[in-house]
């Protein structure tokens, strides 16, 4: 019996379709020889605990790990779909955002999701070299203006506690790094990673927060929501970027499922995502309307706390985009009319415009608006001290 979570990993993930076959049957795998170029193309393992998740082939958490002919039906997918390599001005670094940046910092999965954003690089040591940490610091070093850093990978949680303390020491050293991140489905795919070796190494580097992964309410097992406590209990605030995906959770009943099961674990819902547009993953996604259904069922609903950002990261590297149902009906200068979460209509009357119009010159102008900054009070001030004396 495997005595360690690297064991665990190794012995009873599956990562070849051989073994794949071997479990569940031929004929629900198909032909492994035209498969064979899927995984090429792209890494394949699934963890202990997913295997032991899936009930039946074409399942929900089947449908997120097992190779299909369809990431060989390429039609309007893009192979790097955020233009992340073009935002890339040293290896591992991505800057897209003013203030924060992205630093892949492990090349692995204890999954490979199929549905993976990254998959052009995501299993491939090559393409995510732990060699070249040294110009992403110097990268971070010089560049004052971010001041959040958002660990990706692969899984950063792979790494052995020595090597994460390592990279997250380096991090807190450079002064204007206000906030770390940390993204991983480690407390999805492989909960035995969490360990208290593991929380103390992470609660030493404050203010540390940790989005995880979940796409549907049967991953939030104990063990999972055991790993997600001791997170908790270790100080770090979580979140969750679900995706949304065809035939997993593209059901409003499933998603709120979901949603609720996080509160549970302590884990804030943040983002749900679009299935980004990447060669390979095309059969995942939905239709733009199917998500805004989604957050309609949840919207009013639900408790406020449940209910995460819907976003397109858009492709080209536009970044997160929101989207919202459509609340509000009308609108002008007297009212707005509003529509709640159950259809009905109300009208909330606009502020009443000031009876004069005031000119730049006058004292009064400088009001307008209530709310100013610092410098704007100073200069009101000096007005109104002028027109008294004026006026004297």
């Amino acid at each position: 019996m495997a005595s360690t979570w690297q064991e665990l990993l190794k012995a009873r993930s599956i990562q070849s379709l051989d073994a794949l076959t071997a479990r569940f049957g031929a004929e629900h795998v198909g032909d492994i020889e035209r498969l064979k170029q899927a995984v090429e193309n792209f890494e394949f393992r699934i963890s202990p605990a997913m295997l032991d998740l899936i009930e039946e082939p074409g399942d929900p958490i089947w449908n997120q790990y097992v190779p299909t002919m369809a990431e060989l039906d390429i039609k309007d997918g893009i192979v790097d779909s955020l233009n992340e390599d073009a935002d890339s001005p040293v290896p591992n670094i991505t800057h897209r955002y003013p203030d924060r940046a992205l630093f892949l910092v492990s090349p692995v999965c204890a999954s490979y999701c199929r549905f993976c954003t990254r998959r052009r690089k995501v299993g491939d040591p090559e393409k995510i070299p732990m060699s070249q940490f040294e110009s992403a610091f110097k990268y971070l070093e010089e560049h004052t203006e971010i001041r959040d850093v958002i660990m990706s990978g692969g899984d950063p949680l792979l790494l052995n506690e020595r090597r994460l303390d390592a990279i997250l020491t380096r991090l807190r050293s450079i002064k204007h790094i206000e906030i770390i991140r940390i993204g991983s489905r480690v407390p999805c795919h492989l909960p035995e990673r969490i360990t208290p070796e593991l929380t103390d190494v992470l609660k030493k580097h404050h203010p540390l927060w940790i989005n995880t992964h979940f796409n549907h309410p049967r991953e939030l097992t104990p063990a999972a929501v055991k790993g997600l406590g001791m997170l908790a209990d270790a100080g770090i605030p979580l979140g969750c970027q679900t995706v949304l995906l065809k035939g997993v959770n593209d059901n409003p009943v499933v998603m709120k499922q979901l949603m609720h099961k996080l509160m549970l674990a302590r884990v804030r819902p943040y983002y749900i995502y679009m299935a980004d547009q990447v060669a390979g993953a095309e059969h995942f996604r939905t239709t733009v309307q199917t998500g805004i259904r989604i957050m309609e069922s949840l919207r009013g609903w639900t408790s406020g706390l449940a209910n995460p950002y819907f976003v397109i990261d858009a492709p080209g590297g536009g970044g997160k985009i929101p989207l919202l149902p459509e609340y509000v009906e009308s609108m002008n200068e007297d009212e707005v009319i509003l529509r709640n979460f159950r259809g009905e209509r109300f009208v909330y009357k606009q502020p009443a415009p000031a009876q004069k119009r005031l000119s730049i010159g006058e004292p009064e102008y400088l009001f307008q608006p209530s709310m100013q900054p610092k410098k704007a009070r100073k200069r009101v001030a000096k007005v109104k001290v002028a027109a008294k004396r004026k006026s004297a």
